[in-house]
Formats: structure tokens, sequence, C-alpha cells
């Protein structure tokens, strides 16, 4: 569901990150945040545990924005596509783990950066992946951006 497109919703997401980094939980070096998915370049000493710390609290940000917004459909929504073995909650909002790779080199991370920072441009959102206000792409070329990242030097 394109939820991510709600920029209450983006807020919830980068307000989230820039806390884990402020508290050295996460080191951020690039993002973007597309309508129903993101994509991280992230180190953690425990790097499972704050996402998964992360996907539960936004979660349940997001969803109390929708309760309190009454957005019934899109609730509506997150509770039929809720697996059936998660009793304990009403609502699936993020998709059951991450697909985290380890970057083994220079090469690698350029690649994987190039990738998510041009997101945006293949699905057609954007000619140029510096109009995309949810992504690190920005940051690279020092403008203003939404969220702070460590950048690399490439």
């Amino acid at each position: 569901m394109p939820l991510f497109g709600n920029m209450e919703i983006a807020q919830i997401i980068i307000d989230s990150l820039n806390f884990l980094q402020c508290q050295q939980r996460l080191t951020l070096y690039g993002y973007v945040i597309m309508e129903n998915h993101l994509h991280l370049i992230a180190a953690a000493a425990n790097l499972s545990k704050e996402i998964a710390n992360f996907k539960s609290f936004t979660a349940r940000s997001i969803i109390d924005l929708l309760e309190k917004n009454n957005a019934s459909y899109v609730l509506q929504q997150l509770e039929f596509h809720k697996l059936k073995h998660k009793t304990k909650q009403d609502y699936q909002l993020w998709q059951e783990g991450f697909h985290p790779q380890a970057i083994s080199d220079e090469e690698m991370f350029r690649q994987k950066l190039d990738y998510i920072h041009h997101n945006p441009v293949q699905r057609g959102y954007v000619d140029e992946p510096s109009h995309w206000r949810y992504s690190s792409y920005r940051n690279y070329l020092e403008l203003p951006s939404l969220l702070a990242v460590d950048l690399v030097d490439l």
C-alpha cells in the first residue's frame, strides 16, 4: 500500500531514523523512502534489533495516526493482510523480516547507493534523483535535505 506517500507518515519514518541516529544506535549512509517501501544503507552494533525496533515503533505510530484520522479503509486493508499467526496485533504494516546485504567493498557500496538513489527515477516519479526529497542523494550533493547521513567519500 502506498502509505509513505502521505507526508505525515513519511515524517514518522524520518523522525524515527533521526532518533536512532541521535541515540547513536544507527549510522545511516544512504536512504530513499518510496511510496510503499524504503531502502537504507546503514550500520549498527545489532542491526537486526535496531530495524525491528524501528519497524515496531513506526508501525505503532502510523497506525495511531491512521486511527486518529479515521482512515478505516486503510486500517481494514492492514487487518485483512495481516499474517494469520500474528494473533497479538490487529494490523500488519511492515512485511516480516528485512533483507540485509553485507556491503563488502567501495564498489559495492557505490552500486547500492546508486541503485537506491535512482529508484524514484526508475519508477518514473522524477527525472533527476535530486528532485526526490525523501532521499539521501541531496546530502551527497550538499543540498538541503530532510535527514542527515554520514557521507562516504566516493
